[in-house]
């Protein structure tokens, strides 16, 4: 059986991280916590919320084990430049990672608005072992295609890493939705033939236009976290071109994510509810795992 791979948990509540959360968390994305039923949009609601909220090491572990999930992707996130602070450091996720190399894909977050000295910031995460980068434009205020990110696509390809870039609407108030649109996708695809580029959180709601771009690049990945499994199978919803020729065309570029952090849900319940889908057999092994062990081979 191949491995299952979480290719999005993204954010280990460890108790180091839900602090730094508690004081720093980035005021345009407050919002997140009225839409994902947290409470009220405010940093007191936060604050109680990271103080519950909170996990060891070794319980996030447990986590994944009860989940039935072999390895997980966490990440930092850093957009300080364009939204006044960092949401996660690099700094905080690397010791869980280096404590459970087997069980922990870590990738980066750098600013990209300070240029090349966050390129060289890349090269040194990944020298220390990370494996990839985050990057989320609606957090930046730049689609994904303008020049500023090219420097760190060039960067990807020459170390050979993958780049996660969120694709799909947010929901701050102050950002606009276009700024995850798939269509920004399409050249970066078509400039960066040999970049290994995950969209984030599946393209909802242009979805066919995600299934699209995965299907006509060869190394364009979709990746699904944040968006509760058992309502893509309902009529209505928008995900139908996924369960259509992600059985199909694409089913070597499906990706499962949890997006634990912001379904409030156990890993567990996401977990089944993603095994539950109406997928057939040997293609949901693929999609639980299979795909992304090209991406990330173990060991």
């Amino acid at each position: 059986m191949p491995p299952v791979i979480d290719m999005w948990l993204p954010v280990p509540p460890l108790p180091d991280v839900m602090d730094w959360n508690a004081e720093h968390f980035p005021k345009p994305t407050l919002s997140y916590m009225r839409v994902f039923g947290r409470g009220d949009a405010t940093m007191d609601v936060l604050k109680a919320w990271a103080g519950v909220f909170r996990y060891e090491p070794e319980a996030v572990v447990e986590t994944l084990d009860e989940a039935g999930i072999d390895r997980a992707l966490i990440t930092g996130f850093d957009e300080k430049s364009t939204c006044g602070d960092v949401f996660v450091p690099n700094e905080l996720i690397a010791p869980l990672a280096e404590r459970y190399p087997e069980r922990f894909i870590p990738y980066a977050g750098v600013d990209i608005m300070r240029g090349a000295e966050a390129v060289r910031e890349l090269e040194r995460w990944v020298v220390r072992g990370f494996k990839g980068l985050s990057l989320r434009p609606f957090m930046i205020n730049l689609p994904p295609d303008d020049p500023a990110y090219y420097p760190f696509y060039a960067k990807c390809v020459e170390m050979d890493i993958p780049v996660s870039i969120h694709t799909s609407a947010n929901w701050t108030s102050d950002r606009i939705n276009d700024l995850g649109h798939p269509r920004h996708i399409d050249p970066v695809a078509a400039h960066f033939p040999d970049l290994k580029l995950i969209m984030s959180h599946g393209g909802y709601p242009w979805v066919l236009e995600a299934v699209l771009l995965a299907w006509k690049y060869p190394n364009v990945y979709l990746e699904l976290a944040a968006h509760r499994p058992k309502h893509m199978s309902k009529p209505g919803t928008g995900w139908e071109p996924l369960l259509q020729f992600g059985q199909t065309t694409i089913q070597d570029k499906v990706l499962f994510g949890s997006g634990w952090f912001l379904l409030g849900r156990p890993l567990s319940q996401i977990a089944e509810e993603f095994r539950a889908l109406p997928v057939k057999p040997e293609v949901l092994e693929k999609w639980m795992g299979g795909n992304a062990e090209r991406l990330h081979p173990a060991g």
